[in-house]
Formats: C-alpha cells, sequence, structure tokens
C-alpha cells in the first residue's frame, strides 16, 4: 500500500514576496487614510483589503491548490459580499 500526497511546497522566497507585498499595501492603506477622497475613500480602503485578503487566501491558505468546488464557494461567498456592499453603499448615496 503506498500512500502519495501531493505537496503544496512553494520556496521561502516566495512567501517572502507575499509578505512584502503585504506590508507595501498596508503602508499604501495608512497612506491612503491619510487623504480625504470624499466618498471614494472606503471605495479605495476596501480595493486594497480586497489585494490583501486575494493574496492571503491564494497563497498562505493554499486555495490555489484546491478543486473547482471549494473554489466556486470562495468565489460565492466574495460575490455575495460584493453586492451586500452595494447594497449598503447606494442606500449612502442616497442619504
Amino acid at each position: 500500500m503506498t500512500d502519495t500526497h501531493d505537496t503544496h511546497i512553494t520556496g521561502y522566497r516566495f512567501s517572502i514576496l507575499i509578505w512584502v507585498d503585504l506590508l507595501i499595501l498596508t503602508l499604501l492603506t495608512i497612506e491612503v487614510a491619510q487623504f480625504d477622497f470624499q466618498a471614494l475613500t472606503v471605495i479605495v480602503a476596501l480595493l486594497i483589503a480586497t489585494i490583501k485578503s486575494f493574496l492571503v487566501g491564494k497563497h498562505f491558505m493554499h486555495l490555489k491548490f484546491e478543486n473547482r468546488f471549494l473554489k466556486a464557494v470562495v468565489i460565492g461567498v466574495g460575490a455575495l459580499f460584493l453586492a451586500v456592499l452595494i447594497v449598503l453603499f447606494s442606500d449612502y448615496l442616497f442619504y
């Protein structure tokens, strides 16, 4: 009986590059918070947070190695979250 496992090993260099990207995006979030973009401030901050969550999910949570069903579930939850944000922001725009 053989026990084979697919390994999902990424090198330290790649993980460090993703970590540096996350640090840069965090610093960018701090810098964006210093400026007043009116209603766009929240949208820009959420866009940066979305990019950061994509990087974390894909590389550190190994979603790039998962099957299509789990990827579809994650995309579905993301679409639902986006729909809720659109409804909330549309209410905010008419206030």
